[in-house]
């Protein structure tokens, strides 16, 4: 079989790396189009203007806070009309898969600028659609990943600390999903199985958090950028976005797709969520005691949810449990990627286990 392998064109990261965006966007063109998120657009960016303004012309967009097909609409007349030679986003993930989505149908170049270490997807050509509501509706597999990824970990290290955990709980999810589909031969985000590179980066990234999760989550809480700090946010962006997209999806993506049909969980991030994923995977997949015991350990230690309570879910029913179950399964899901059984019952039970041995550990 045939195995691909998928790169961002550039990664740059490390304190005060903001310093060095336009230069960056110079490289990519002379108009430039900037999408951000509220939080960016008002407290980052406008020193950053007169530096950008010398790469070329800029527009500058806020970014309506959902990736729907709507608001990739609207972006994309934007860009059209001001000509632009290349787009960047500046925020979290939803603002970069706009961004991605945009550049693409628009054919230039696009670059992330990342503001919280909570998602891998700055560095990958995926674009996860949701309903005007928040609810996940479809995953888009761009041609081409970024032209450029930028990550300022002194930003990092001012955003809440909650941001780089629920990077870790997507990032905790990577190692697990690549071994399924190593094991299974299941495909990744191109199709083909993963190379070598990428289970032994969706490894590491794993043993990054795993070993250093506590001390980068207290750096950030001190707001202070350390080595284990720039070790979690390179996990977080680079590691993880290169394992799940080289390596394949598995079952905690599918579960945090499946959750997203419960209002409840509306106010969580995205790896908070993931991270409940891997836990039910783990009993799904029959994972040794041992490691079961390691990973609910560092979700505890780290502040991620082990319990149906802390997904904010705490009177679910099983007829809901179920609608989640159903919605994991559903076809297409990377679930299916799983070397094991896969049906909305074998989840629901998975799900309702998981929840019982966070329980217990309290």
């Amino acid at each position: 079989m045939i195995s691909t392998t998928l790169f961002p064109g550039r990664y740059v990261q490390g304190a005060g790396a903001l310093s060095r965006l336009g230069r960056e966007l110079a490289r990519l063109g002379s108009r430039h189009f900037l999408i951000c998120s509220p939080h960016p657009l008002e407290h980052l960016l406008p020193p950053l203007l007169p530096e950008l303004e010398q790469a070329g012309a800029v527009h500058v967009e806020r970014f309506g806070r959902e990736c729907t097909d709507q608001e990739i609409k609207r972006l994309l007349a934007g860009v059209q009309d001001f000509g632009a030679q290349a787009v960047t986003a500046i925020g979290g993930g939803k603002t970069m898969d706009a961004a991605k989505a945009v550049a693409s149908r628009a054919g230039i170049p696009v670059a992330v600028v990342p503001t919280i270490a909570s998602t891998d997807a700055p560095c990958s050509s995926v674009c996860v659609i949701y309903t005007p509501e928040g609810v996940f509706q479809r995953v888009d597999l761009l041609p081409r990943n970024p032209d450029l990824v930028l990550v300022d970990t002194e930003v990092m290290a001012q955003a809440p600390a909650r941001f780089l955990v629920s990077g870790m709980g997507d990032a905790l999810a990577t190692w697990f999903e690549a071994e399924s589909c190593r094991v299974s031969r299941g495909h990744n985000i191109a199709g083909d199985v993963g190379s070598m590179t990428a289970h032994a980066l969706a490894r590491l990234c794993y043993e990054t958090v795993r070993d250093w999760g506590l001390a980068a989550r207290t750096a950030c809480e001190a707001h202070v950028v350390t080595p284990a700090l720039e070790r979690v946010v390179e996990a977080n962006t680079l590691l993880s976005g290169l394992g799940f997209e080289s390596g394949g999806l598995g079952a905690a993506h599918s579960i945090h797709n499946g959750l997203t049909a419960l209002p409840g969980v509306h106010g969580l991030y995205h790896g908070e969520k993931v991270a409940f994923g891997v836990l039910a995977s783990l009993f799904l997949t029959d994972k040794p005691v041992a490691l079961m015991d390691e990973v609910y350990t560092l979700c505890e230690v780290l502040g991620l949810p082990t319990t149906f309570a802390a997904l904010g879910l705490e009177e679910v029913t099983d007829l809901e449990l179920r609608r989640v179950a159903e919605k994991t399964c559903a076809e297409g899901e990377s679930i299916h990627n799983e070397p094991v059984e896969i049906s909305p019952n074998l989840v629901l039970s998975a799900l309702k286990a998981a929840d019982a041995e966070g329980c217990r550990r309290k």
